[in-house]
């Protein structure tokens, strides 16, 4: 998709609406700006980190109450490669 935007006295440009709904750009988001043979902006994706921390917690949690869990001994698997280990 190309669009022809103009560039105001201060050097600012308005997204349409449209466009920042596609990609995700709400007001007072961030956005990246890379310099190649033109200007691309990328919207920062941010990231929860308590959301974060608590799906790692559950994982934890789920990998810890596997029945029959044995963990490597260092070594142990270094003659194994991943085909073999989920044939």
């Amino acid at each position: 998709m190309l669009l022809k935007l103009k560039v105001g006295r201060k050097g600012y440009i308005i997204l349409p609406k449209a466009i920042r709904e596609a990609v995700g750009i709400d007001e007072g988001d961030e956005v990246i700006v890379e310099i190649r043979d033109g200007i691309v902006l990328k919207p920062v994706r941010k990231v929860n980190t308590e959301e974060l921390r608590r799906a790692l917690r559950k994982h934890l949690e789920t990998l810890k109450n596997i029945p029959n869990r044995k963990e490597p001994k260092p070594g142990e698997l270094a003659k194994i490669s991943l085909e073999e280990e989920f044939q």
